[in-house]
């Protein structure tokens, strides 16, 4: 594991990924930034360096879901962040192994204290 935890964070949107970084980064988190499926199945390749994943699920087809699986099987914990509240959306995500399922807008508070209890558990 590096000195400093890093979060897997797949979004199609690139400004929302600086913003992420440059808000995990002040909180003492590097990130590494996914846009595409395939940037995230190499990620997951390389588990051992990831502590947490965040993934949103907009403009990603149902395949996302065998990622969550593999993210499930690599022991990396992840949240699913969608951009509207579904409970076939919710139920999908859980099954198959989100600790849990999120709608944006996100509060920044809340979102690091997620991540922060996620990597407790990991560690």
């Amino acid at each position: 594991m590096p000195d400093r935890p890093v979060v897997l964070a797949l979004d199609r949107n690139r400004r929302n990924l600086e913003l992420l970084t440059e808000f995990l980064n002040r909180e003492g988190i590097d990130v590494r930034a996914t846009m595409s499926i395939e940037e995230l199945d190499q990620a997951i390749e390389e588990a051992d360096t990831v502590s947490v994943a965040l993934l949103d699920l907009a403009g990603f087809d149902r395949s996302i879901w065998a990622r969550c699986e593999r993210l499930q099987e690599a022991g990396i914990p992840f949240l699913v962040i969608s951009p509207r509240q579904s409970v076939q959306l919710y139920q999908d995500g859980l099954s198959r192994g989100a600790r849990a399922v999120l709608v944006k807008p996100l509060g920044a508070r809340e979102l690091i204290a997620l991540i922060r209890g996620l990597m407790a558990d990991r560690a």
